[in-house]
């Protein structure tokens, strides 16, 4: 790996962070803090992007797929979440946010996969 690629995902993974911020806090502002809807959102369509650039641009996936999408996605903040949701009593919006996370990214990654596999 070239010097100017380790460091040009090295920017795109703190743009991916910063775009994370973004769509959090814009979603959390339409739709509440109740539940960690940015989070669902951003780690779905991560999830789909990532599935979407694994098959439709595999010279990309360093930059674009641990880079860009490495920084948006966070696995780490959805688990803190499903723990605050259980402290706060929210139980079902808890085991939603762990099992449904997982369901919905496996998803969202298998339809990023077959249209990028339908594109190339």
């Amino acid at each position: 790996m070239s010097l100017l690629l380790f460091v040009a995902a090295a920017l795109a993974g703190g743009a991916g962070s910063v775009l994370r911020y973004v769509v959090d806090q814009g979603v959390a502002r339409f739709a509440g803090r109740r539940y960690p809807w940015g989070i669902l959102l951003i780690n779905l369509t991560g999830s789909f992007a990532l599935g979407l650039v694994t098959t439709a641009l595999p010279e990309q996936l360093f930059l674009i797929g641990a880079g860009l999408m490495g920084g948006y996605t966070t696995f780490s903040t959805a688990m803190l979440d499903t723990v605050a949701l259980q402290r706060g009593g929210a139980r079902r919006a808890a085991a939603f946010n762990a099992v449904g996370m997982l369901v919905l990214g496996l998803l969202a990654a298998g339809a990023g996969l077959a249209l990028g596999a339908a594109l190339r």
